[in-house]
């Protein structure tokens, strides 16, 4: 072999060299191919990972799992006390001068990652192997929602919305982005990833299709974005931001396809990792006997009974419009063909899918009353209904609005824990004068405290945590 022959491994992880920056793998069980010296990269692409289209979806309805509850070693504490910050951070004066010798010409002392050793991309602790396989969950799952959209509902359907051939097209090219992106996510977690599963969905025609799709987009971007900068290997970071900058896009078209204001908001925020996996869990029905078991919590379910409903004209009046469950999906049954912004005349009013849409009627507001149902925890949820709902809090107190950069509490009102019922007002706060913090696809928490946290360390709220929803603020 040659000095700089690359060898493309057999099996799912990459070989210790790569072509470009992107690890390479072969289908599992493909021949080992080596490439002599070459003046360039090869053209030789590597295999995608193996993936079928899912045949079977709705609820589980097997056997009970032989095990149940979230992956589990010795734990050590009930939560992590707070530390001061670290002192290297607080001393750097932050003058725009230079305060160390450049390792090389023109690039400044310090980074992580920068002083030359090769990247390797794959995970390097239980932390990073426990948020990547999340990751992959979700790719897995959209992989198959977009999938299985498209082959559910008939053109006709989607047109009525104004999704035309070139949008379905559109979303055709999502699903097969997400075939990259478990591709990278495998390869760095090597042969134990997470494997496809079925799945569940809480929709019954196109218009809540997409409400679906844009929330769970969003909240899988979010948890991306919570855990991201907590990774030990900065290299299988690297990776992973590159897929879930294309994940924001998605997220964006899909508010647009339902005929929302692409980003409202001027932050996307980051949530815990067991927010994503609790609201994720409940649309997966089963998956593989030797699937992967991940850490995360599950928390309960928290039922916004007046959710805004973009499928209205007027949002904002509406009452258990919802398909249910975490996600708060909009539904659109019963609701008089009048109401329905997208039978709207009115172009301020309207919701047909359009690259922006400024509708005269917000989905929500300050000062608005929000009434709240929350589920006890016990309830087995999840793929083989193998996962069991859990939570510290005995009564909450206050509702937890997690957007952009701040987390605002505001106290809730007429409790009743007998019924698990309760209500709040949704506030009237800012994130930067004139961005509105409670905006967007959002995430609403039932605590007992109103604990300070900020995004870096914004998993410190999982403890006082009751229940959990997507709240469609905007």
């Amino acid at each position: 072999m040659m000095p700089n022959a690359v060898v493309l491994a057999t099996g799912l992880l990459a070989a210790v060299k790569t072509v470009g920056a992107v690890p390479v793998a072969q289908e599992p069980g493909a021949p080992t191919t080596v490439f002599e010296d070459y003046p360039s990269p090869p053209t030789v692409s590597p295999y995608a990972i193996s993936h079928h289209n899912v045949t079977s979806h709705g609820p589980y309805d097997g056997p009970p799992a032989t095990t149940t509850g979230a992956l589990s070693t010795v734990v050590l504490a009930a939560s992590i006390a707070p530390k001061p910050p670290p002192p290297q951070i607080v001393a750097y004066p932050a003058d725009g001068k230079l305060h160390g010798d450049q390792p090389m010409p023109f690039t400044p002392s310090g980074g992580i990652g920068t002083n030359g050793s090769e990247p390797v991309y794959k995970v390097a602790s239980d932390f990073d192997y426990q948020s990547l396989a999340l990751a992959l969950f979700h790719e897995w799952i959209e992989l198959d929602l977009f999938h299985w959209g498209l082959a559910t509902f008939s053109d006709e359907e989607f047109e009525k919305y104004g999704i035309n051939a070139e949008d379905r097209h559109l979303i055709q090219h999502m699903a097969d982005q997400e075939i990259g992106h478990a591709s990278v996510l495998a390869n760095m977690l090597g042969p134990s990833a997470p494997k496809q599963c079925t799945y569940n969905y809480p929709v019954s025609n196109v218009r809540e299709f997409i409400d679906f799709n844009q929330k769970l987009t969003r909240w899988a971007e979010a948890g991306v974005y919570g855990f991201l900068p907590h990774l030990n290997s900065g290299p299988a970071a690297q990776m992973l931001l590159q897929s879930i900058t294309v994940e924001a896009r998605q997220q964006l078209i899909f508010r647009q396809l339902g005929g929302q204001f692409p980003m409202p908001e001027w932050h996307t925020p980051g949530i815990p990792q067991s927010w994503a996996w609790t609201l994720l869990a409940p649309y997966i029905s089963s998956c593989p006997h030797d699937q992967t078991r991940l850490v995360w919590q599950n928390f309960p379910a928290l039922h916004i009974l007046n959710q805004p409903n973009p499928a209205r004209v007027n949002g904002s009046d509406a009452w258990n419009e919802t398909t249910g469950g975490y996600a708060n999906t909009l539904s659109t049954e019963d609701i008089p063909d009048e109401e329905l912004c997208i039978n709207a005349e009115d172009p301020t009013l309207d919701c047909e899918a359009a690259v922006s849409q400024n509708r005269s009627i917000p989905l929500s507001h300050p000062g608005r009353e929000v009434f709240l149902q929350w589920d006890a925890p016990g309830k087995l949820v999840g793929p083989n209904n193998s996962y069991v709902t859990t939570t510290n809090v005995k009564e909450p107190k206050f509702a937890a609005w997690l957007s952009q950069l701040n987390v605002t509490y505001t106290p809730l009102l007429n409790v009743s824990l007998e019924e698990r019922t309760a209500y709040t007002i949704q506030p009237n706060v800012s994130t930067w004068l004139g961005d509105p913090a409670v905006n967007g696809t959002m995430f609403m928490a039932l605590t007992d405290i109103d604990l300070y946290v900020t995004p870096y360390n914004v998993t410190a709220i999982n403890p006082h945590v009751a229940a959990l929803a997507v709240y469609q603020a905007g």
